[in-house]
């Protein structure tokens, strides 16, 4: 059911219909069976999303025998909730970059983000995947004129590491008719998709090829060795060479749990705009939106002329767990945004809601690289909320290493992730940054309300 307008302009994000798949996915009508038995293979990839598909569809190209083990069926994690933006360096924090590992190296992330762009529009072509893809660019557009400073500095910082980003004034953001509520920004190629559509069409993909895919095979745990074997509820897997790509869930597993976090990303989808309120809104290339907030807004219009606003407000767990459950704080967040950036759509009702897991470190860098007796567990993790593109693009780099091709700057990917907190200093540490980060992007967002009032 929808919620009534009433209920959503009182931002009773209580009465909102939370969907525990996600807003992009339905539950596969061709399901795939779980493991039963014993299988071998030359390489168990496990987890089912953006960087387990490529890895897989990668790895069997170049002749390998590829089993995928996936505890629900593939995209059921953070790929299919993503916010469906193909989004390449500009959504990083260069400074956090540059003081963790230097200019040299930051240059190695900044591409490993760009190349992303390039081999997701690459693979939608080779694979035939239909997933609305629109390549209009995406604009991290401030709200107020406070913005500017912060936003100029990460741009020019960008531009010595490489990345490709280039100033939109105020005079080209009302011609290109983008929303009034965003002033100026920093345009970078690139655009949105429907990620659900994009991750399906990976399964199909590796389906069609003739990779193992294993789902509701939750992985409970795994030997290590010259050969690895993997139990699952009613079966085994065995190969020399495993890959981890669970993101999220890694710390559950026992692996990364010092290095990376699970945090709690939320979303929100409208009902359909109508022709009139699509038309009071200009934004006729329908440019993919992000905010230069600490906790950065995001807004995008889908395919089916509905909106999506994500992020605002994160969440994190106590004891790094995953519970599949809403948080209405975040959604009642979100609504008050949709209210505030688009004040022609007051009337808009709100079609669902729906939270996930990313995996992030404290450095918000990947994290990257092999464990295990013989080094041949391979993992990747710490998308950090922008792991469409650079996940993806993972997966040919972890399947050209296993191949024996390293790619070079795959090596300079891998640095040394500061260790996590032990419980509780763990969830006292990321409640403060959180709060911290929402204090200041309330300071903002204070300000455009007194702008606003004033103009009034």
């Amino acid at each position: 059911m929808n919620a009534s307008n009433n209920a959503i302009g009182n931002s009773a994000a209580g009465s909102l219909k939370f969907r525990s798949l996600g807003g992009w996915v339905e539950r596969p009508t061709d399901l795939q069976p779980e493991l039963i038995g014993d299988e071998q293979a030359d390489v168990i990839v496990v987890g089912g999303g953006f960087a387990g598909m490529s890895t897989a569809l990668e790895l069997n190209a170049a002749g390998a025998k590829v089993i995928v083990l996936e505890q629900e069926f593939a995209g059921f994690g953070a790929s299919g909730r993503n916010a469906g933006y193909l989004l390449g360096s500009m959504g990083i924090e260069f400074d956090l970059f540059v003081k963790r590992v230097g200019l040299e190296r930051a240059r190695q992330f900044v591409r490993l983000y760009d190349d992303g762009v390039i081999y997701v529009e690459r693979r939608l072509t080779e694979l035939g995947i239909d997933c609305d893809y629109n390549p209009s660019g995406v604009i991290r557009a401030a709200v107020h004129p406070s913005q500017e400073k912060r936003l100029r500095a990460n741009m020019k910082l960008g531009h010595e590491l490489g990345s490709v980003t280039r100033f939109i004034d105020p005079a080209e953001m009302r011609a290109r008719e983008i929303p009034p509520a965003f002033l100026f920004g920093s345009g970078q190629c690139g655009g949105t998709l429907n990620p659900g559509k994009y991750i399906s069409g990976l399964r199909r993909a590796a389906l069609a090829a003739g990779v193992k895919l294993y789902e509701r095979t939750p992985l409970l745990s795994y030997s290590e060795g010259p050969f690895i074997t993997c139990k699952t509820p009613s079966g085994s897997a065995t190969a020399p060479v495993m890959v981890l790509t669970t993101n999220a869930y890694t710390p559950q597993l026992g692996l990364l749990r010092n290095k990376v976090a699970p945090i709690r990303v939320s979303a929100i989808e409208t009902q359909r705009l109508s022709p009139e309120q699509l038309a009071s809104l200009g934004w006729k290339n329908r440019e993919g939106l992000i905010t230069p907030h600490f906790t950065m807004e995001s807004h995008r219009l889908t395919a089916h002329d509905t909106m999506v606003l994500t992020t605002k407000q994160l969440g994190y767990a106590y004891g790094s767990k995953t519970p599949n459950v809403p948080d209405d704080s975040a959604y009642a967040a979100l609504v008050r945004g949709l209210r505030e950036r688009f004040p022609t759509l007051q009337g808009l009702g709100i079609q669902h809601c729906w939270s996930g897991y990313i995996s992030a470190a404290y450095d918000a860098l990947p994290v990257v690289g092999t464990t295990g007796e013989k080094h041949n567990i391979f993992y990747a993790a710490g998308c950090s909320g922008h792991g469409l593109a650079s996940q993806s693009v993972m997966g040919s780099y972890l399947a050209a290493r296993i191949n024996g091709t390293d790619p070079s700057h795959l090596t300079a990917l891998e640095h040394k992730t500061p260790s996590m907190l032990p419980e509780p200093f763990q969830w006292c540490a990321l409640k403060t940054a959180f709060a911290a980060a929402k204090w200041m992007d309330e300071r903002t967002n204070r300000k455009v309300r007194e702008d606003s009032a004033r103009k009034r």
